[in-house]
């Protein structure tokens, strides 16, 4: 599958955008397991304009974790495509327009999915950006506001016509938020309409190999993207990306295994940012990790492990847990 010049191989696993987690400590060890392409933390196109250090920061991407796409939201045309110019300097394979976000401080204000609610300003940012920048413009969104409007069928053949060079649409809409299962029917609608000719890539609620080969078949995308299910498990590329090119089940990872992938999410974390923030930052990877899913009495042990300050006192913890549990 490419998008524009670039090539991604033979039914690829992308890396979805997600802000506090797609950090470039964390996208190079999904790199490192399989993920054939990584996604920023999304940037907002207003604080990237306003010269915001944070939000420059997320521009910061390596040739390790090539290819890779920095997303950009934004509400108004002039913002987004002045954003879209200092993206390109930073020289990512492809800029990504986030028309999907659903929470609140986003799609409240009109960005990201908010922007299902004004489709011809959608158009009129996409088609602005695409004229703007040299490099690949693609878009992420969703099926459609709410449950009375999925209009992605529609949607998707109008931003093709803007120029986009791929179109990756996440299976709920913006009123589920994150709830309920993620409907790939229309996806594969989408996939199936003779009048798209750009890769589709389907993303939600992909969290086993084999769930992951069903969309592909089942649905005809190009490509699929792994999102929540790669908090404190990046591993799932490697499981997935076994599975598709052998049709046979990865054998189990060890815990001991799985406990030092996470130690080493831990160091990167504390390497790129300092231990108290870092610590702080993969707290969410280790409270979602499946690894510790079904362990009996462990909730005192997981409020531990996410009150936890620094390196020695999370490793201490980790220490219990194999003892108690993995020995």
């Amino acid at each position: 599958m490419k998008i524009a010049n670039i090539d991604l191989g033979v039914r690829p696993v992308l890396l979805a955008p997600m802000e506090d987690v797609t950090d470039p400590a964390f996208r190079l060890m999904c790199k490192r397991f399989g993920a054939d392409m990584v996604y920023t933390e999304f940037v907002s196109a207003d604080a990237l304009i306003r010269s915001v250090k944070k939000t420059e920061q997320k521009l910061a991407i390596s040739d390790e974790e090539r290819p890779v796409a920095i997303q950009i939201y934004g509400r108004d045309t002039a913002t987004m495509v002045e954003a879209a110019r200092i993206v390109e300097q930073a020289q990512p394979d492809i800029l990504d327009l986030n028309f999907g976000c659903p929470v609140k401080r986003v799609a409240g204000k009109g960005a990201g999915a908010g922007m299902l609610q004004n489709i011809p300003l959608m158009l009129e940012i996409t088609r602005a950006v695409v004229n703007a920048v040299k490099i690949p413009v693609t878009v992420k969104t969703r099926l459609g506001w709410d449950a009375d409007h999925k209009i992605i069928v529609t949607l998707a053949e109008q931003l093709q016509d803007c120029g986009i060079s791929a179109l990756t649409i996440h299976g709920r809409t913006r009123a589920q938020m994150y709830t309920g299962e993620a409907d790939w029917t229309l996806i594969g609608e989408v996939k199936r309409n003779p009048r798209m000719y750009i890769p589709i890539i389907g993303n939600g609620d992909i969290t086993s190999p084999q769930r992951a080969r069903e969309c592909f078949e089942q649905y005809g995308v190009d490509a699929i993207m792994i999102g929540r299910a790669s908090f404190g498990r990046p591993w799932i590329f490697k499981e997935v990306k076994h599975y598709l090119e052998t049709g046979e089940e990865l054998p189990p990872l060890t815990p001991a295994w799985c406990m030092d992938v996470l130690r080493q999410e831990v160091e990167n974390s504390v390497s790129l940012l300092d231990e108290r923030r870092g610590i702080l930052h993969v707290r969410r990877h280790l409270a979602a990790s499946p690894l510790f899913k079904g362990l009996p009495n462990f909730r005192d042990t997981r409020i531990a492990m996410l009150r936890a300050e620094t390196k020695d006192e999370l490793y201490a913890i980790f220490d219990r847990i194999q003892s108690q549990y993995f020995s």
